[in-house]
């Protein structure tokens, strides 16, 4: 009796489908494959990573092996399955020997029949009832390193080789999508004849088909490459027009943060011209009301005056509070930081951070140039500066707190 390997961890479940695939070898280089399940099955897998396992444990990877396969509850494979089993027939060869199959249902026959039809001329498939019939056609394949025509006697029959030769035509056009390779036809007075013009207009009508799919495969990846073109060069222009909108906005941003720097000085310089005006009017106020003039006349100047003081207040302040969110604080901060510093001085400091040159303050604050030159050559003193230290960077660099 020939030695049986098995090991527990040859064998793939599959849940789902109800069914375990088993493995073991036997005499050394006969795999044999079987499945459990409590019912018929389709089978779906061909589990060539078990195979493989089982080949490298057991060192066949290098020699030739044998096949015996229990079809037992199999009803049906799957078109993928047929594939696998057709690759493993002409992927693996030389190296296998003899494929025996055995336990086969009547709906499984004819699918058997095709795989012992298609393969290599240098593998011997059967098709056998039992286990024992199966393990006995190995052995003597083994034993008399006997050929496929050898064993198969029948097969020199005409009619069993062209039946073969019909299975062999489907299962190349079905499995191995071979619709290209014509189909050999007996001679015209052959009873299978038909079958086999058949059989070839059937092959000739799926490579049309075939070419049909492939123009029309062609058409719609050309049809979809151009779309695809096309919503490029959309979504290139659109980017573009984007960029030039960024642009556009960019440029505007900057000349807004120009008009408001340029408002703030305007700002600025109205509040400093409305507070001189204002200290004038006020001096002049005081100066009618020392004079001893009618007191009708006197009221009236003085009630213009005071209009003219609150009109000119009115301005100031309103100016003031726009200035004050941007300067109020650097202006508190002149106060606390330099308190030497008079509000003239102040004023002009803020003048200076806000980028007036020295002709412009002097026009501003009503002095000569070279008065505002001595000017600056105080502050820069109470500041205490540097000889060569700038009062602008000075200011532009102060850090100043948020809360004072």
């Amino acid at each position: 009796m020939p030695a049986i390997t098995e090991k527990s961890h040859w064998k793939k479940q599959h849940k789902a489908l109800g069914y375990t695939k088993c493995m073991n070898v036997v005499d050394s280089d006969i795999v044999h494959i079987w499945i459990e399940t409590t019912k018929e099955i389709e089978l779906d897998f061909m589990d060539v990573e078990l195979l493989q396992v089982v080949m490298a444990e057991s060192g066949l990877k290098e020699k030739t092996f044998h096949i015996l396969f229990n079809l037992r509850h199999v009803k049906n494979i799957t078109s993928k399955y047929k594939q696998a089993i057709t690759a493993l027939l002409f992927n693996w060869c030389p190296m296998i020997g003899r494929v025996c199959f055995y336990n086969i249902a009547e709906t499984m026959y004819t699918t058997v029949e095709m795989f012992s039809a298609i393969a290599p001329a240098n593998i011997s498939v059967t098709l056998l009832k039992s286990y024992d019939d199966a393990l006995q056609s190995v052995l003597t394949f083994k034993n008399n390193n006997a050929s496929h025509d050898a064993l198969n006697i029948d097969d020199q029959c005409t009619d069993i080789l062209w039946q073969k030769e019909y299975l062999q035509a489907i299962a190349k056009i079905s499995w191995l999508n071979m619709l290209d390779e014509p189909i050999l036809s007996p001679p015209s007075d052959h009873p299978y004849y038909h079958f086999f013009k058949a059989l070839e207009c059937f092959r000739v009508d799926l490579s049309e088909k075939e070419k049909e799919r492939e123009n029309e495969r062609k058409m719609v990846q050309h049809s979809c490459d151009y779309r695809i073109t096309q919503m490029t060069i959309k979504m290139n222009a659109q980017a573009e027009t984007q960029k030039k909108v960024i642009r556009g906005l960019e440029k505007e941003n900057a000349a807004l943060i120009t008009r408001i720097k340029a408002q703030d000085r305007e700002l600025a310089t109205r509040s400093i011209t409305a507070t001189e005006n204002n200290n004038g009017v006020q001096i002049l106020l005081d100066h009618i009301y020392s004079l001893d003039i009618d007191p009708i006349l006197k009221d009236g100047i003085t009630t213009s005056c005071a209009h003219l003081i609150d009109t000119e207040k009115t301005i100031e302040e309103q100016l003031n509070r726009e200035l004050n969110k941007s300067d109020e604080l650097f202006l508190s901060f002149l106060q606390k930081k330099f308190p030497q510093l008079t509000k003239r001085e102040q004023k002009i400091g803020l003048m200076i951070k806000l980028n007036y040159d020295t002709t412009e303050i002097a026009s501003l604050m009503n002095i000569s140039t070279r008065g505002m030159e001595s000017t600056r050559y105080r502050l820069h003193k109470k500041l205490g500066l540097a000889k060569h230290q700038s009062i602008k960077m000075f200011f532009a660099e102060l850090i100043i707190p948020e809360c004072l």
